[in-house]
């Protein structure tokens, strides 16, 4: 399910290398999870405030590298995705007031017609208002799985949990976010 593509053993020695100050190591750790971040980040934030964010999380991780034992049995991305949790928990707080997210993620892939872009901005906008009423341990729980592209073990060690507990209250969630989604998005929200 991750969506990067290093494997854990050459994580393991690029990270020990960015300890040691290898800044291109860290450009490396970089290239693998901007992505899976950017998309955890933009998905509770305006882009134009997710891409600050974003680049704050990796500097953030970057200061803090000093701190990450890889033999402490915590995956890197877990790691890394509590520096994001806590970035955007602590973003929420001194944005307070500010405009939840745009109603429309652009898709470069995607074609670019107004009732493709309307449908699908209807349909996000129908699942983030579903999401904002799940308590936020199922929210964020659904985040770091299903839009960081987390696995269940690296969503446990982000949150800090056991992945027993992640996997129940994940099917717990997705239980309660059915529940809040229409059965026909487009046709319930017109």
């Amino acid at each position: 399910m991750a969506h990067h593509v290093l494997p854990p053993e050459e994580l393991k020695t690029l990270a020990k290398l960015a300890q040691d100050g290898d800044t291109e190591a860290f450009g490396k750790i970089y290239d693998a999870f901007l992505t899976p971040v950017y998309r955890y980040v933009v998905f509770r934030f305006p882009e134009e405030l997710a891409e600050d964010l974003v680049a704050d999380i990796f500097v953030k991780a970057w200061e803090k590298l000093h701190t990450y034992k890889a033999y402490a049995g915590i995956p890197f991305s877990a790691w890394l995705f509590r520096i994001a949790r806590h970035s955007v928990i602590d973003a929420y707080r001194s944005q307070r007031g500010f405009e939840e997210l745009t109603e429309e993620i652009i898709d470069d892939d995607a074609e670019n017609h107004p009732k493709t872009r309307t449908e699908r901005a209807m349909s996000v906008a129908t699942v983030r208002g579903a999401l904002e009423k799940l308590p936020k341990m199922y929210r964020d729980i659904l985040l770091l799985h299903y839009v960081a592209g987390l696995g269940h073990s690296e969503v446990a060690n982000a949150m800090r949990m056991r992945e027993g507990h992640v996997r129940i209250l994940k099917f717990r969630a997705l239980k309660k976010l059915e529940a809040l989604l229409p059965k026909d998005p487009l046709r319930d929200n017109v």
